[in-house]
């Protein structure tokens, strides 16, 4: 059994995601979610989706309502940014306890997803995009 840290430490975790980057302090509390000095159903439109996706990680361990989550998000677009913070969280929960670990990683939520926007390449309009062709 890990040890559990005391009451009243704050724990960091930092996530990436695209080109987004997430910056989290979890303090004991309620259950707070505020990102970039907005509650988190302000800033992301109170849209299902990342409501869901943003309680996963408290889920999966057991600690929805203890922890309150402190965010700053750089970059990217809404979605990127839910995943930069849903890894963010994951990585402080295991500074809260080392047992969460084994949870977390089956539910998915300590892999950094991989995929970034592929560059454009020249003659082309996008990254694979062609121009339309003509036989004459």
């Amino acid at each position: 059994m890990a040890k559990t840290k005391s009451p009243g430490e704050v724990y960091f975790g930092t996530g990436r995601r695209k080109e987004s980057v997430a910056r989290v302090r979890l303090v004991p509390g309620k259950g707070t979610i505020v990102v970039n000095g907005q509650r988190a159903e302000t800033y992301f439109g109170g849209r299902e989706f990342f409501r869901r996706r943003l309680a996963l990680p408290f889920k999966v361990t057991g600690t929805e309502g203890k922890y309150d989550t402190i965010a700053n998000i750089d970059g990217g677009g809404k979605a990127g940014q839910v995943g930069a913070l849903v890894l963010g969280v994951s990585r402080a929960l295991l500074q809260v306890n080392e047992d969460f670990r084994k949870k977390l990683k089956e539910a998915g939520l300590l892999t950094r997803d991989p995929r970034e926007k592929e560059r454009r390449k020249y003659g082309l309009k996008k990254a694979r995009k062609a121009p339309q062709w003509s036989k004459r």
